[in-house]
């Protein structure tokens, strides 16, 4: 991979958008994921050019992510089937 703390990658493409989850490591070889949406977009002159907004999820903060992200895709279910 061409960076050298990268230590997996996922990609996920969603209509416009495309989502990375990475897992990379610190000098330390302590390990965090990078979370980063991109979605492409056009300019004035009519290229394209790609939006990128990128979040860092250090070890210490996953337990609290996962449950976070779990009660919030349970709320959503359990709206849907109302």
């Amino acid at each position: 991979m061409s960076d050298q703390n990268e230590i997996y990658s996922k990609v996920v493409r969603a209509g416009k958008r495309t989502y990375f989850f990475d897992i990379k490591s610190t000098k330390g070889n302590d390990l965090y994921i990078t979370l980063t949406e991109s979605k492409k977009s056009f300019g004035e002159d009519g290229n394209d050019n790609y939006q990128k907004h990128k979040i860092f999820l250090y070890k210490e903060d996953f337990e609290k992510f996962r449950e976070g992200l779990d009660d919030v895709l349970a709320k959503i279910e359990e709206i849907r089937n109302k």
